[in-house]
């Protein structure tokens, strides 16, 4: 998808498309949803994990734990 938002009218011609029924009153809050949806991916997309594990490789229980002494 590209960076520009989706409009009420793109939304109506993808549901279209994939065979969803949308009734047009839902064009704009689909629109509006997807929106958001694309804008808190494309914040979680600039994130540097760098050596972090995918979760597949977290075993809970097995984690370090510092004691105080």
């Amino acid at each position: 998808m590209s960076s520009t938002e989706l409009t009420p009218p793109e939304v109506a011609r993808w549901a279209a498309r994939a065979g969803l029924p949308l009734p047009d009153d839902r064009h704009a809050a689909v629109a509006a949803t997807a929106n958001h949806i694309h804008s808190v991916v494309a914040v979680l997309r600039e994130l540097e994990f760098g050596d972090t594990p995918p979760a597949a490789a977290y075993r809970a229980g097995e984690e370090k734990r510092d004691e105080a002494v």
